[in-house]
């Protein structure tokens, strides 16, 4: 199972996911999530934002269809700034904070 969730994790990992992501999508620790990541032969990026990988097209169509990005965030499992970084990344404008499309 820890193989299974270490190789699950990675895969999350080297598609942007942070390590902060994933023990909030997970219920994991910090801690925890960055052994199994260790142990699935992760190599882990710097500390601070680098190459951002950027949002799916599914999640810039639900954006720009109206949700938060706070919402978009909760929907696929990052936080609030990864989800931020990785639209940004996608070429989204985005709208004022609170705004949503009516």
């Amino acid at each position: 199972m820890s193989d299974d969730l270490g190789a699950m994790l990675r895969r999350a990992y080297e598609d942007g996911a942070t390590i902060a992501d994933l023990k909030s999508r997970h219920g994991l620790t910090y801690h925890r999530a960055r052994v199994l990541l260790l142990a699935a032969g992760t190599t882990l990026r710097k500390n601070g934002p680098s190459s951002v990988v950027p949002a799916s097209p599914s999640m810039v169509i639900v954006y720009e269809h109206g949700m938060t990005i706070h919402e978009v965030a909760e929907n696929f499992g990052y936080t609030y700034s990864t989800m931020r970084r990785k639209l940004l990344a996608a070429g989204i404008t985005p709208r004022k904070k609170g705004r949503r499309l009516a």
